[in-house]
């Protein structure tokens, strides 16, 4: 197999890296610029921290009640369950958000695979 077989179109992939990384990592250089001297307990960054998790709640809200694709086949009771797993996790992790989430699809993952 060539290079240009593994690859593909060379100029979709240069268009993709100059639409969506190059803006992308200018906000992010900006960010780490301006945020660097910001105190983590600071009210600005509690508020910023808290619109994510809300952003992020409302997402996995959004796909419990109307999930989108091959979701839609996974039983309600199922998805809930994933939810209320990733939550108790959250909790005992002293609020990891990443630990919710991972536990949740680890859950929702070997639900859908025990039922087959």
């Amino acid at each position: 197999m060539s290079a240009a077989q593994l690859i593909g179109d060379w100029h979709a992939l240069a268009v993709l890296f100059v639409a969506g990384v190059v803006p992308n990592q200018i906000w992010r250089m900006l960010g780490l610029w301006f945020g660097g001297g910001i105190d983590e307990g600071s009210e600005l960054l509690v508020w910023v921290r808290a619109v994510a998790t809300a952003i992020l709640a409302g997402v996995i809200a959004q796909i419990v009640v109307e999930p989108p694709g091959a979701l839609a086949g996974v039983p309600d009771s199922l998805r809930y369950g994933a939810v209320a797993a990733g939550l108790v996790v959250f909790l005992l992790t002293r609020r990891s958000i990443f630990a919710g989430v991972v536990t949740g699809e680890v859950f929702m993952l070997a639900g859908t695979w025990w039922l087959g």
